[in-house]
């Protein structure tokens, strides 16, 4: 009940102190809003930029396996990696036949190449020769004509399905479907045309073309390594799945019992871990600086509590001598620094997710702010106003009743 009252009337006298003194209190709302502003808009393009990311390797397969010579990161030496046995079709066959995890199993070869069409060139184009199955491993959707067949490949066909990007190049007024690209200085008919899936770490997933594998093999007149692409039927299988094909493979590839696999296995989350490594740092500097925009603010506090309590020694005086306890005293000071504080942080935090929003307007920055980063804005401005209000406050209700009522 004591407490209730003292809390009571501290507010009371902490907003009537507050609003008596309105410059001093709007700048130092001012200094802590600017920092949980910077601090909030920095954690909404972190957030923002993670949340892409998360979607981007959605768009690669969560549920598939991709068997290559080498890792997509290389960490160690590439000459070893270039140097492994090629990929062939049989082991392609050997992971069809054996792997009790797979739902479907793609081979695939690629290349860059240009490619044209009725005067309009596009250079650097994936060029993918594959089978019917890769649309399932990689969750590529179909959104006009139709995928590759069976006969397709088969037939040696000279029939193509291409990226977003690709058809709105090469044919911003038109329907693509029908139309013959020239691809290597061979004609392809477009059959069909893949939805948009966007970038993964600056690949561009939508500038592509996929053909028949057979036909991607004699277009090229030469024998290249496969990649195996495996979808497995759940997310929670992948490591069994990983396990399996690794003794598939051993089989396949006759590699000795002493030798160390000559064939790596990828999966979406090797680029997860590229992609923190390369923004881990960055990310780090950047909340560090909106940490220490705020210590500053929160600095700010403390000296304009230290001025208050110096200007209040009088009035501490008197409610000292009328019996108010220190306890009240030290509620008292450090409610108005919550305050200022907490004010500040809500202010901060508009104007943050405004800031959040309008980067991720004008830029490709994304940025996306969560209710729990909310809370934490104004809950952590409040923690500084209290961490940096302690110490005033446990100075005015130390001072000396007499020597406070002599206090000029």
């Amino acid at each position: 009940m004591s407490f209730r009252v003292d809390f009571i009337e501290g507010s009371r006298i902490a907003l009537r102190s507050l609003s008596a003194h309105r410059l001093r209190t709007v700048l130092t709302t001012v200094g802590v809003g600017i920092g949980v502003a910077t601090l909030l808009a920095i954690l909404g393009i972190i957030q923002g930029l993670n949340t892409s990311f998360e979607k981007q390797l959605e768009t690669i397969g969560p549920s598939s396996l991709y068997v290559s010579k080498r890792p997509w990161v290389q960490m160690g030496n590439w000459w070893e990696f270039r140097n492994r046995k090629n990929i062939t079709m049989e082991q392609v066959e050997a992971v069809r036949a054996q792997s009790t995890f797979a739902e479907a199993v793609a081979p695939w070869m690629s290349n860059e190449e240009d490619i044209s069409f009725n005067g309009i060139d596009l250079s650097a184009v994936d060029i993918t020769g594959t089978t019917p199955e890769y649309a399932q491993v990689g969750g590529y959707d179909v959104t006009q004509g139709r995928f590759l067949t069976g006969s397709d490949d088969d037939n040696l066909a000279s029939v193509a399905v291409i990226g977003a990007d690709v058809a709105s190049t090469l044919f911003p007024h038109s329907s693509p479907l029908g139309a013959r690209i020239r691809v290597n200085g061979r004609p392809f008919a477009v059959v069909g045309v893949l939805a948009a899936k966007g970038k993964v770490l600056d690949e561009n997933q939508d500038l592509t073309v996929l053909i028949p594998l057979k036909t991607f093999r004699a277009l090229h007149n030469g024998y290249r390594s496969h990649t195996i692409g495996v979808k497995v039927r759940s997310p929670e299988l992948l490591d069994a799945a990983e396990d399996e094909l690794v003794g598939i493979l051993r089989r396949a590839r006759q590699t000795p019992p002493s030798k160390p696999d000559d064939f790596a296995i990828n999966r979406a989350e090797q680029l997860a871990g590229v992609y923190n490594q390369l923004t881990g740092a960055l990310y780090g500097v950047a909340v560090a600086i909106g940490f220490i925009t705020l210590l500053v603010g929160g600095i700010g506090i403390m000296n304009i509590m230290l001025v208050s309590v110096r200007e209040r020694t009088r009035e501490i005086g008197v409610r000292r001598a009328l019996g108010a306890k220190k306890r009240t005293i030290v509620l008292q000071f450090i409610l108005e620094a919550v305050v200022v504080s907490a004010v500040g942080g809500l202010l901060g935090t508009i104007v943050g997710l405004l800031g959040a929003k309008v980067v991720s307007w004008v830029t490709p920055l994304a940025a996306t702010v969560k209710a729990s980063t909310v809370f934490f804005g104004v809950g952590f401005a409040a923690a500084v106003g209290l961490v940096f209000g302690i110490w005033p406050a446990a100075r005015a209700a130390n001072l000396d009743p007499v020597e406070a009522l002599r206090h000029e």
